[in-house]
């Protein structure tokens, strides 16, 4: 149990039969009437977001999450299948617990696998991943001065704007949080 009091940004609760991480806090001392603590907490699962006040005594449950480093091994239809590098223990998700996270993940490569009491709820890919540009329009000389970018495919066939000097099979650093281009490798 935490007391609200003691609440940080990063630290998970259970409230209300969900698991909400502090995204932001407050105390607020009025100067009339007693403390309190506001505090904006986000849906770990469903992705939202909810404003909640708290008394600085009020204490939750404190939400473990387990962090594993799992290798993203293949899909095949709509299961994304992975395993424990230690263990050898393979799991399949579906594409409602993956979402998006692995559209600049190539197989074989290591991702967090976010679960709470055996529950996958997220998969975290690396910070920056290098891939190969697989399909792009050629850039033309002199366009160069404006900053303009084009779209580039890259081979686990998301899309990444990138500046018009990258060609075809460049390999370019991501970061998979934004999608935005990085520098060529």
């Amino acid at each position: 149990m935490i007391s609200a009091g003691d609440f940080r940004n990063g630290i998970t609760i259970e409230l209300e039969n969900n698991i909400y991480q502090i995204i932001e806090f407050q105390h607020v001392k009025p100067g009339k009437g007693a403390a309190f603590v506001r505090t904006k907490l986000k849906n770990i699962k469903s992705g939202g977001v909810i404003e909640r006040t708290f008394r600085p005594t009020e204490k939750c449950p404190q939400a473990r999450i387990d962090r594993k480093d799992m290798q993203y091994l293949y899909s095949d239809g709509d299961l994304y299948h992975f395993m424990d590098v230690q263990s050898y223990e393979q799991i399949a998700l579906d594409e409602n617990s993956v979402g998006d996270t692995l559209k600049f993940v190539k197989e074989n490569e290591m991702v967090k696998v976010c679960s709470h009491n055996g529950s996958v709820f997220a998969i975290e890919p690396p910070l920056f991943v290098e891939l190969e540009i697989t399909q792009t329009e050629p850039g033309f000389k002199g366009d160069t001065a404006t900053g303009a970018t084009k779209p580039a495919v890259v081979e686990t066939g998301a899309t990444v704007y990138v500046p018009l000097f990258v060609d075809q099979h460049d390999v370019i650093k991501i970061d998979t949080r934004t999608g935005e281009y990085l520098s060529r490798v």
